[in-house]
């Protein structure tokens, strides 16, 4: 049996980058939203994404 070999290309942009592009991105998809269900998803998203950023910031700080 052949293995695949592994991707390990690594994304483009820091880790920050991405996580600030995705909660901006959630963002404007929930306000062309109308109130609802998804909407609250989408932002709820948002939220959870800038906080994993603040604790990214404090880790990386206390190095």
């Amino acid at each position: 049996m052949i293995k695949k070999k592994r991707n390990r290309a690594r994304p483009p942009g820091s880790f920050e980058d991405r996580l600030q592009k995705f909660a901006e991105e959630a963002r404007l998809a929930a306000r062309k939203l109308p109130p609802g269900r998804e909407r609250e998803m989408l932002m709820k998203k948002a939220r959870q994404t800038e906080t994993v950023m603040e604790v990214s910031e404090c880790l990386t700080l206390r190095k």
